[in-house]
């Protein structure tokens, strides 16, 4: 174990004052405007990654309770469809204004279930009231090619129509607002939702049904909870739903695309990453450590595009290492009720707890060092201590797969060529930066990297307004921006023979 990590430690609190009893929302599907019972009496617990305890349970969903919510959003569909984006974009800002209004239980219970500090809780319900109130605006300001003759005699007309019904599955990193990143595009576009929450973090997926059931018609939102190879396949494969959406892991995005086949219906995917941060010899690099602080281990490092694999010039690497373990030594571990200064919460699960404790395991029996870090820390909960691995060698594991937790690689680099090639051979594309003050390398390689968002001289920024997605193995389609509706939508050409 490195000598630094010793003097880590967990910072306790009363997770059982977090959230009442009757805060919790009901623990039932959401179908057709109402919470219903299961097709069967089979319940997943729900468990708490700060101490390892029982919260509640849920229902474990089947392929029949999947049919019912798709009836009903189909039933809600045709009427859904023909609302204007005026009446649309109404809808959306009151769930906006619901959410807000609701922010604190929100928070707090997407901390109990996911182990996360309240500042980042309270990030997620605010970037969802945003998601809510852009996608309001985006909705009524779509653009399209404009009505004219492109042929003698035929004018053409161009439409813009809602996918459908669509299927969506969550993830368990960012319940909320990875919801929401989808439910707001899809519902402006005109499209009715069933969605599938993971099965590890359902908590605010239902509290947010429960705050806007009102609000919406019914059977246009439904929520079924369950596994992956029940619930997420048969949304997967149901002939009547239209496009299935789904943000989560290559695998699992693999096996979506795959039963997606069949009915041959659309497809959209954001899953997993493994950012290259590349950083020249010229860059600051103070100001790429203190960014690194954020990017690299914002919500324990369970975040796709987090800047997790540095590379680095050879000439600077020593330097660079010495302020990143500098900033990480700082921060403070804890459980979600253990004080507003908290940064660093547990992982998700026991089973992600474990899959990256391997990954540590093996980089040192690889001959890998820790600068900082590097082991499971003492105690309940599921917490593992910032890592920045050191003298990772090109082609390590642990340099090209996604460890999605508290864990920063470094390498190095001699020459420009060398690290573009390096950056791009990872099979993942979602997100990268770059780090110069050399204004047209700024320029020039962002363009070489085969990733679908590239910052210079930051990281992990995101706005509503610019969109997010990948390429290669990362997926394909966009979130955010006005490119996330023309996913959820589809277009149609009317040409109209006018000769006389």
């Amino acid at each position: 174990m490195n000598a630094l990590l010793s003097t880590v430690a967990v910072r306790r609190g009363n997770e059982a004052e977090l959230v009442r009893q009757d805060e919790l929302p009901p623990l039932q599907h959401f179908i057709d405007g109402t919470f219903a019972e299961a097709a069967d009496g089979a319940r997943t617990p729900i468990v708490n990654p700060a101490d390892g305890r029982l919260i509640c349970d849920v229902p474990e969903g089947t392929p029949a309770d999947v049919d019912v919510a798709v009836a009903a959003a189909r039933r809600a569909q045709g009427a859904w469809s023909q609302t204007t984006p005026a009446e649309r974009s109404a809808l959306l800002l009151s769930i906006a204004d619901k959410l807000e209004e609701h922010e604190d239980v929100l928070a707090r219970l997407e901390s109990l279930n996911t182990g996360k500090p309240l500042s980042t809780s309270n990030d997620d319900v605010a970037g969802s009231v945003d998601t809510f109130r852009f996608m309001a605006g985006a909705g009524r300001a779509l653009t399209s090619l404009a009505a004219g003759d492109y042929a003698a005699g035929h004018t053409s007309v161009i439409l813009r129509e809602p996918a459908g019904v669509v299927g969506v599955i969550t993830p368990w990193n960012y319940p909320l607002l990875m919801a929401a990143w989808k439910i707001a595009p899809i519902l402006a576009a005109g499209n009715s939702v069933v969605l599938k929450p993971s099965e590890q973090t359902p908590l605010t997926t239902l509290k947010f049904a429960e705050i806007i059931a009102d609000v919406l018609p019914a059977g246009v939102f439904n929520v079924v909870t369950g596994l992956g190879p029940s619930v997420g396949e048969r949304l997967a494969t149901h002939p009547d739903i239209d496009l299935v959406a789904l943000t989560g892991s290559v695998n699992s995005g693999k096996a979506v695309a795959s039963a997606a086949g069949d009915t041959v219906k659309r497809v959209h995917l954001e899953l997993g990453g493994k950012a290259p941060v590349v950083v020249f010899a010229d860059a600051d690099l103070s100001a790429v450590a203190e960014s690194l602080r954020a990017a690299a281990f914002y919500n324990s490092g369970q975040e796709c595009g987090a800047a997790c694999r540095v590379l680095v010039h050879e000439s600077v690497a020593e330097q660079l290492t010495e302020l990143l373990v500098e900033q990480v030594s700082s921060f403070v571990i804890g459980e979600p009720t253990a004080g507003e200064d908290i940064e660093i919460g547990p992982l998700v699960s026991e089973a992600h707890f474990r899959r990256v404790a391997g990954y540590l395991e093996r980089a040192q029996k690889e001959g890998i060092t820790a600068a900082i870090g590097g082991a499971p820390l003492d105690g309940p909960g599921f917490f593992i201590a910032p890592t920045i691995l050191t003298n990772v060698p090109a082609g390590a594991e642990a340099s090209q797969n996604e460890i999605f937790g508290p864990v920063v690689t470094i390498e190095t680099f001699s020459d420009e060529d060398e690290v573009v090639s390096r950056s791009n051979e990872t099979p993942y594309g979602l997100a990268a930066s770059v780090w110069t003050r050399d204004a047209a390398r700024s320029i020039d390689v962002p363009r070489k990297l085969d990733f679908g968002t590239v910052w210079v001289n930051s990281h992990l920024v995101l706005a509503n307004e610019v969109p997010w997605g990948g390429f290669k193995g990362s997926g394909y389609g966009r979130d955010l921006s006005i490119y996330a509706l023309e996913d959820f939508s589809r277009t149609k050409h009317v040409m109209i023979n006018h000769a006389r």
